[in-house]
């Protein structure tokens, strides 16, 4: 009846005109509408080679007790479910996701729109956040999903006007990975990927997704992971430190991992001191529950209501953890009801809402947020906010960044400069132009911008129009419809030649104008109603087992009591001051520039 209710009003209002009561309702009718309809399973029915289930009884204590490296028997019925090197999912139809052909696939250029529609010119800040924001998703999304790029095989080859100054014609990008575990039953279905990484909120990008890789960044001693000096290793291999995935590396990323790293060994601290029988395995196991459920837990509750601050999503996405009885109740009468819409989602009874847990193509398609990258980091003094450097990026990516992280600056300086300076908005024309010609640590050279475009169509995301279709949105008829930017609108035009129906998803996404207070568009944010409750909700080591049995009453404690800023001063006590007065620690800190003199 809900549903019905809210789709007769959604033909005429969007959910954000209605009053917040009624908005937030029409939210959980929208994703209860979106489970119904757009989670698809992509793994082949009846596989053979799946690994049968267990059950409590008769599972081994890892596989019972705590996360496994690859993600493996989080679900003891299914244990191959969300495993890393398993099928991406969809939240379209299969049979509606075939890769763009011949000559659709060129049409128009990927590098042209990198060009014209997505490089930057001019720098627009997100003025409501700080870059640290930006650090944490990619640091999150690393954890979530990674695809293989394919090796040895032919290249996708872009067509290149005269005009344009790319080092080579036709632009060369390497191919997705294909995936090889499709069989004679899948033969008939557009193409599917396989997810390098573990699709649960497990923290596999500081653990990693395999047992060699766990075994490389632990210590084997009281549970810890490997730290010197308040630095990780570094990786002979990579010339990057050694985590659990150190691919794309900056200094924004050294700065999460190594504060989480940090994180880690500080809970293994208290376990050891609250439960000093506890072996090794047992202290790494239970900290990497306490630390991956206080990422979900940020994540939720911190970083989600900092970039998309409207009032109904403040209280949605706390009730998300907490239930809309609320923190404070929560805090002190803990779960009163076994539903999550009143008492939140963690220790609730896990639900798959009719479809295996895997992350979604498009999931991993709208967290496309690379415009949240400057061009520049300024390195500011955190004692008197004097400017000590100011680097193009390309100066603290991949190599160089590890020469600033081992020494080149102090830690509290850098954290300092993140918390004060703004990130990119997302929307056109502010794609870092730094990006549309890098070369990573293998030599390859990419415009990311025409990649990202080009992953979409290769890999089957429907363009911009469609993609709203299927999300049970209201596609426009006009550009004038798309944006409110007329300039945008006729820019736009131009490069699809007037057919609104050619717009790629990340140019309509970052031309259309979003919610009030959202960093990005209504379109991204369907995917987000569906994905940020299920990978809470399908876990059951967030779920069914977060319980004082799994994470012992001092972990659960630890997640209770901390969120980032804690974390932060907890590692870099400095930090205390400028976050001083600040509530969330994804929007600007104060800075610590001194008073002006008073005037005489």
């Amino acid at each position: 009846m809900l549903r019905r209710f809210y789709a007769r009003i959604n033909r005429t209002r969007a959910w954000y005109q209605l009053p917040s009561v009624l908005a937030l309702f029409n939210l959980i009718a929208l994703r209860d509408e979106l489970r119904e309809d757009n989670l698809v399973d992509t793994r082949t029915p009846g596989d053979a080679d799946r690994t049968p289930g267990v059950s409590i009884e008769t599972a081994a204590i890892a596989q019972r007790r705590f996360r496994t490296p690859d993600g493996s028997y989080d679900d003891l019925s299914d244990p191959d479910m969300g495993r890393a090197n398993t099928r991406f999912a969809r939240n379209v139809p299969l049979v509606d996701a075939w890769p763009s052909s011949d000559p659709e696939l060129m049409q128009p250029s990927p590098r042209e729109i990198s060009r014209r529609l997505m490089r930057r010119e001019v720098f627009t800040p997100a003025t409501s956040l700080n870059l640290i924001a930006a650090a944490w998703i990619q640091f999150q999304s690393h954890d979530w999903f990674a695809h293989g790029r394919e090796k040895g095989g032919s290249p996708i080859e872009v067509p290149v006007d005269e005009d344009d100054d790319w080092f080579e014609h036709p632009m060369r990008i390497p191919r997705t990975e294909s995936d090889p575990t499709r069989t004679d039953a899948d033969r008939s279905l557009p193409p599917t990927y396989l997810n390098s990484q573990s699709h649960w909120w497990d923290a596999s990008a500081i653990y990693g997704s395999s047992e060699r890789l766990q075994d490389e960044v632990r210590s084997h001693v009281d549970g810890k992971l490997v730290v010197t000096h308040g630095h990780l290793p570094l990786d002979p291999e990579t010339g990057v430190a050694r985590t659990g995935f150190s691919e794309n590396w900056w200094v924004g990323l050294g700065l999460m991992h190594t504060l989480f790293t940090l994180e880690h060994n500080a809970v293994c601290d208290r376990l050891r001191t609250e439960h000093p029988g506890m072996t090794d395995d047992e202290v790494f196991g239970t900290a990497q529950l306490i630390v991956s459920a206080l990422l979900a837990k940020i994540h939720t509750v911190e970083w989600t209501p900092a970039i998309l601050a409207n009032p109904v999503l403040r209280v949605a996405m706390r009730a998300n953890w907490w239930g809309l009885a609320g923190e404070r109740i929560h805090r002190t009468f803990g779960r009163i009801s076994r539903s999550d819409v009143i008492s939140g989602i963690p220790g609730s009874a896990h639900d798959h809402h009719g479809a295996p847990y895997q992350l979604t193509e498009e999931f991993a398609s709208v967290y496309r947020l690379h415009p949240l990258l400057p061009e520049t980091l300024e390195v500011r003094a955190l004692e008197d906010d004097a400017l000590i450097d100011s680097m193009d990026f390309k100066e603290i990516i991949l190599l160089n960044a590890q020469k600033l992280l081992d020494g080149g600056f102090k830690a509290s300086d850098l954290w300092y400069s993140f918390g004060v300076q703004h990130p990119g908005a997302m929307q056109l024309h502010n794609f870092p132009r730094w990006m549309t010609d890098v070369t990573l640590l293998d030599g390859t050279r990419l415009d990311i911008g025409a990649l990202d475009i080009m992953r979409d169509r290769e890999r089957g995301i429907p363009r911009y129009n469609e993609f709203r279709r299927k999300l049970h949105l209201r596609a426009p008829e006009t550009f004038e419809e798309l944006t409110d930017n007329p300039e945008w609108a006729q820019e736009i035009s131009d490069v699809y030649g007037g057919d609104i129906e050619k717009v790629d998803l990340q140019i309509g996404m970052h031309a259309e104008t979003p919610p009030p207070g959202f960093g990005f568009s209504d379109t991204a944010f369907r995917v987000f109603i569906l994905m940020a409750s299920r990978r809470l909700k399908s876990d059951r080591f967030l779920t069914d087992c977060f319980t004082e049995e799994y994470y012992t009453k001092a972990g659960l404690q630890w997640i209770a009591d901390n969120d980032m800023r804690s974390v932060l001063i907890r590692h870099f006590p400095a930090l205390a001051q400028p976050l001083d007065g600040v509530k969330n620690a994804f929007t600007p800190w104060r800075t610590s520039a001194p008073a002006p003199a008073s005037a005489v």
